[in-house]
């Protein structure tokens, strides 16, 4: 959910994905056949069989993986015939793409695309089960990777001083929090002078937060956006726009959210002290 992944370049993977009734997503193998650029089905056959394969001995069934189907075809005298397919899915893609030719482009695109996607689906997984203190630590800590990167984006476009960067900041909060800026958050959250605003928020209050600094990082590069006063704006909209979006899934306004009693500082420092109390039981019982 709060993982970010380029997949641009692999629109051709998106656009055939279909949503069976259950919300599970799955792919049809004569459609990747197209896309993969195999001419002949028989060939790409042996390479599912391959995948299929793999599958077995990887542990996992290949019937839930590669489930057989049949569809109705169009003749061209104007009469019908079922054609044999097969629902796919992620990973059976992903097999597929590891059995192909390498040699091809498409295999590459494919191989790198499936593999993100699982990977996507694995981190997903994880933060499910993480309490709410996790979560906070997690989304806390991208949110210091990719402000690096917003900050990079932002100094291309034109912003280049500290004063320029605490405007455009500035901006986004007050796109995001309904004109609330950084101070008036701070205010309202009853920090102390020197608490940062972003270290006392709840795990919902980060991804917010999150999903504008990404957005906004992107949006730059994306249009190639020049002029401080433009990057300003542009933070701003894209912060208004993240806010519309929960207003319209019926979500909590970031402003109305509840304040943790713990800092990210406490609990980086609690699981600091948990980890030297592990390694130290850890060496007690090696004595």
């Amino acid at each position: 959910m709060f993982f970010f992944f380029n997949d641009e370049n692999n629109n051709s993977f998106e656009e055939i994905k279909h949503i069976d009734e259950n919300g599970q997503e799955y792919w049809l193998a004569r459609e990747l056949q197209e896309v993969l650029g195999y001419a002949k089905w028989q060939n790409f056959e042996n390479i599912i069989d391959k995948a299929k394969e793999s599958c077995r001995n990887s542990g996992f069934s290949t019937l839930e993986c590669f489930t057989d189907i049949s569809k109705t075809s169009a003749m061209p005298n104007g009469g019908f015939k079922d054609v044999g397919d097969i629902m796919l899915n992620r990973y059976a893609c992903y097999l597929i793409a590891q059995n192909g030719d390498p040699k091809k482009e498409s295999i590459a695109l494919a191989q790198t695309y499936f593999a993100v996607q699982t990977r996507r689906q694995e981190l997903q997984d994880q933060f499910d089960q993480l309490t709410e203190d996790q979560r906070r630590l997690a989304i806390r800590s991208e949110l210091v990777e990719h402000n690096k990167s917003l900050v990079e984006a932002a100094q291309q476009a034109g912003v280049e001083t500290r004063s320029d960067f605490a405007k455009f900041q500035n901006r986004g909060y007050q796109g995001l929090y309904g004109g609330l800026g950084r101070a008036e958050i701070h205010k309202r959250k009853g920090l102390k002078d020197g608490q940062k605003i972003l270290d006392h928020m709840g795990s919902e209050e980060l991804a917010a937060n999150l999903f504008r600094a990404t957005q906004t990082d992107a949006k730059l590069r994306r249009e190639n956006i020049q002029g401080k006063d433009a990057a300003n704006e542009t933070h701003y909209e894209v912060g208004a726009k993240v806010r519309k979006t929960i207003e319209e899934l019926g979500g909590t306004m970031p402003e109305d959210l509840p304040t943790p009693d713990k800092s990210i500082h406490q609990l980086r420092k609690e699981e600091k002290e948990r980890l030297d109390s592990d390694d130290q039981l850890t060496m007690d019982i090696l004595k």
